[in-house]
Formats: C-alpha cells, sequence, structure tokens
C-alpha cells in the first residue's frame, strides 16, 4: 500500500454530526486503499476515546486538543496579521512539525484536506505532492449568509471573515490538483467565486448508510403512547440548527397547535445551545440532548420536518430522514444540493410561518402514502457512499475526473428538472 496525508479539522469519529460523517466514510475508504497518516484536532474531550479506534486504522495519527477558549483567543490574531480568523483558530506548531516530519519521512505523495482550514498544513511549494482539498461547502459564503442576520459590530466581523476567507480560499483552490465540495450546486456555487480553478472543481455527493438507517418495525418508539410528534434533528449547537429550531418552535408550532392540541415538537441532537434549552419551556415541545441513538426518533415521529433558513451544502438530517422512510418538510435552504423531487419524495416549503405550517398541517391531517416509499429509493438510488468515494480513488491516482457535463446533469435532477 502507498501512503496518504489526510487532514481533518475535526476528528472522523464516531460520525455523530454532519461534517464528522463526511470525513468518517472517507477515511474509512481511504484506509482500504492506503497508509494513512491522520492529523486532526479533537474539540469535543470526550471525542479522546475514540483517538485509540483511529490508531488501530491508521498508520499514524496526530491528534491534538483544540479547546474552544484557546482557539478562540488564536483566532482573535488574524485581526492583527489580514488572515480570515478561521486560520489562526486551527494553527498549530505540533501538528506542522508532525506533517513536515511526515511528509519526509514516508515520501508521501498524496495528500488529502478536509476543509479549507487544514490546507495551511502543506508545503508552500507544491513539488511532487498531489493535492486534493474536500472544502465540503463553500465557507466564506456563509459567513457572508450568517452576517445579513446579526447586529453590528458581528455582522461587520462575519462580513470580514467571507471576504478574507473567500480569497484564502480561492488561493487554496488554485494551488491544488482538485477542490470538492458535497453537491454539483456547492461546487457551481464556487467556480462562480473561483472562476479561474472552474475546471479543477468537483462534486463529490455525499452518501447515507441505508442499511444502518432502515425503517425496523421492531425498533421501539421513545414517544409516549397516542403522541402525534414532528421532530428535527441535528447537533443543536451549530447556528443554524439553533435558528431551524427556535424558528419552528416559535413561529410555526403555535399555529400547527390551535388545529392539533396535542401536537408535540421534539429537538434531538448533541449540545443544545442556552436558546434550544429554553424551548422545552414552550407547552409541547422537549428538547432531548444527546440520544444514544437517533433512529427511533425519526422513525416513530410522523414527520421531519427542516426548517432550515441559513444552509450550505447538504443537509444530513434531511437525507437519513427519507432513509428511514419518514415524510420530510424542508425549506428550500434545506434541499439545496438533493436530488430529491419536492412533491414526490419530499415536501417543500418557503420558508415563511404560515406557508410552512399549512405544509406541515396538510401532511398530519392526509397523509401522503407515496412520500415514505419514494423517499428511501431516492436514498438508495442516488447517495450510496461506494459509488460516491469512487471517484475520489481517480483524483487521487491523478487521473481526470468525470467531465464536468456529469456535474451539470445532477444540479439539474437536483433541481427537479
Amino acid at each position: 500500500m502507498e501512503d496518504v496525508l489526510f487532514l481533518v479539522h475535526r476528528i472522523p469519529w464516531p460520525p455523530n454530526k454532519g461534517d464528522k460523517i463526511r470525513s468518517y466514510h472517507i477515511l474509512r475508504h481511504l484506509a482500504g486503499r492506503y497508509r494513512v497518516h491522520l492529523g486532526t484536532f479533537v474539540d469535543d474531550p470526550a471525542d479522546q476515546a475514540h483517538v485509540p479506534e483511529l490508531e488501530r486504522l491508521c498508520a499514524s495519527v496526530c491528534a491534538r486538543p483544540l479547546p474552544a477558549t484557546r482557539a478562540r483567543a488564536r483566532a482573535l490574531t488574524g485581526l492583527l496579521t489580514g488572515k480570515p480568523l478561521t486560520l489562526p483558530w486551527y494553527r498549530d506548531r505540533t501538528l506542522q512539525h508532525w506533517v513536515d516530519d511526515t511528509l519526509t519521512r514516508h515520501r508521501i505523495r498524496r495528500a488529502l484536506v478536509f476543509s479549507s482550514a487544514m490546507g495551511q498544513y502543506l508545503p508552500d511549494t507544491a513539488g511532487e505532492l498531489l493535492r486534493v482539498v474536500d472544502f465540503v461547502d463553500v465557507d466564506s459564503d456563509k459567513w457572508t449568509q450568517y452576517a445579513a442576520s446579526k447586529r453590528w459590530p458581528m455582522s461587520a466581523l462575519y462580513r470580514r471573515e467571507g471576504r478574507r476567507l473567500l480569497a484564502y480560499e480561492r488561493r487554496l483552490a488554485a494551488a491544488s490538483d482538485a477542490s470538492l465540495f458535497v453537491s454539483p450546486a456547492e461546487a457551481e456555487s464556487f467556480r462562480g467565486f473561483a472562476p479561474e480553478s472552474a475546471d479543477r472543481v468537483h462534486a463529490l455527493n455525499n452518501g447515507v448508510d441505508a442499511r444502518f438507517f432502515a425503517p425496523d418495525p421492531q425498533r421501539p418508539s421513545p414517544y409516549p403512547a397516542g403522541t402525534r410528534t414532528v421532530v428535527l434533528t441535528g447537533a443543536m449547537d451549530y447556528w443554524p440548527n439553533v435558528d431551524a429550531a427556535c424558528w419552528f418552535a416559535e413561529a410555526i408550532l403555535p399555529q400547527l397547535q390551535a388545529g392539533l392540541p396535542g401536537l408535540q415538537f421534539h429537538v434531538v441532537g448533541s449540545r443544545p445551545a442556552p436558546r434550544v434549552q429554553a424551548l422545552a419551556q414552550r407547552p409541547g415541545v422537549t428538547v432531548t440532548g444527546f440520544v444514544d441513538d437517533v433512529r427511533p426518533w425519526i422513525q416513530h415521529a410522523e414527520l421531519a420536518v427542516a426548517p432550515l433558513r441559513i444552509a450550505r451544502g447538504v443537509q444530513n438530517k434531511v437525507l437519513e430522514a427519507m432513509a428511514l422512510g419518514r415524510p420530510v418538510v424542508a425549506t428550500p435552504q434545506a434541499l439545496e444540493g438533493l436530488t430529491a423531487r419536492p412533491g414526490e419524495d419530499l415536501l417543500l416549503a418557503r420558508d415563511e410561518p404560515e406557508v410552512f405550517a399549512t405544509q406541515v398541517a396538510a401532511q398530519l391531517a392526509d397523509p401522503n402514502p407515496n412520500l415514505s416509499r419514494s423517499a428511501r429509493e431516492r436514498v438508495l438510488a442516488d447517495y450510496d457512499w461506494d459509488r460516491n468515494l469512487a471517484q475520489l480513488d481517480t483524483l487521487l491516482d491523478g487521473e481526470e475526473a468525470a467531465p464536468r457535463v456529469a456535474d451539470d446533469l445532477a444540479l439539474e435532477a437536483s433541481h427537479g428538472r
């Protein structure tokens, strides 16, 4: 086996949130073909217990702690240097020494970077090192979106981060052999921001473990008998999820409860932010925090909601609910990059409280029996990890990726044309 350097901004184990699901499956795929040298950060102390599992899978591992307070203090140095704050947040001398030593000692010819912030660890001169960067999302544009919903001075800080990070993303893409994004729509968006690298920008779709996320009639329900429940899942310290949970509980749920007084809304996900925790004081709202297994909460809800008003990339919460055969009601933002067909595989509702409430109420009153079957079939057809990761093999072998027309066709499909 040949060696590969894999740099990831957050420990890719266990696969319990969006970016970790993708990096986990990429790591497992790489380990079947290469001797993997993994450099990563541990930002949740509980995840330190999973490092031995990574050491068994990889040829070598450097897992550096990333306490939020220390990272935040480092990030502020970007205001003095003119860099995007993201870069010093993830800057670590020990990891840099490990990367330099690993590249030299093992004569590594391939490097895969997961998240643009980790690109700063690669040498400035390319030499014989083949570089593939999985940006996942256009992070710079996400910061720009955040700015629109924040007050000064945070709005100004977020706009600055969007500008500075985009300039860095463009330099990184220009210095790389290939740049990957989580969907055709996200790849096309970045081509618009960085036209000089457009011919080396590709979509690498996410997947879903359809065997794990499969309906099981023997799976017990976590809800009291007779409860009518809608569910939202995800990491509840992630600001777009926080906004989605609060918006649904405050602006949409009361409208639904006016017609269905017993309707319950369950917010299921780890590390709920204070604003999310406070929702539990509202009638009919339950905030679970971390759960060992999210599948029963999705499978036994009447439907899953994805009321995101800010989103980038692919929403795994939508794909997992579809794989479990649950009807999903989602905003257009939550569907960006997905091939799901509104009205056939799930239900689409604008991010307006009355419109979203009407769509949910209609499904609860008169369930569409075809949604469950069609949703799971869509996942099986388009979101197989092994099939989607085959493109990564091509790129790491230094071969040309599939023609960009494939991305364009998938982009059309994702918009239902």
